[in-house]
């Protein structure tokens, strides 16, 4: 049988609220709502956006990024984070302004809901 690496794709994840801060590269944290099987060592394309693109537009490849570190928690748990924000990509901001920021992009999600926080290093 083939070895099933060499067929490996990597998944494309959308940064469209934070494609600055990934072309920055000063953001190494992401909160997802799902994502619920991605494991350290799992590689990711991360695009400016992946899904709704009009007839003709393409996915925009920032760069690829590899996951360090996957856990299951509150979104308001990064109130207790040390530098939460700035992993984030928003240092200026306070952990009630992010997950303000989060629960209004992400409608009908409340700080006390379990989201994936995805901890990752920039490839290349």
């Amino acid at each position: 049988a083939p070895d099933t690496a060499e067929f490996f794709v990597a998944r494309n994840m959308s940064f469209s609220l934070t494609t600055d801060q990934m072309r920055e590269r000063s953001k190494t944290v992401t909160r997802r709502l799902k994502w619920l099987h991605l494991k350290p060592g799992d590689e990711i394309n991360a695009c400016v956006k992946c899904m709704g693109l009009k007839p003709g537009e393409n996915v925009e490849k920032i760069c690829t990024i590899v996951v360090t570190d996957v856990r299951r928690e509150p979104l308001n748990a990064i109130i207790d984070e040390p530098d939460g924000t700035r992993l984030e990509g928003f240092p200026d901001d306070s952990p009630q302004d992010f997950i303000d920021r989060f629960c209004s992009a992400m409608k009908g999600t409340k700080p006390t809901d379990i989201v994936t926080r995805i901890e990752f290093e920039f490839m290349e």
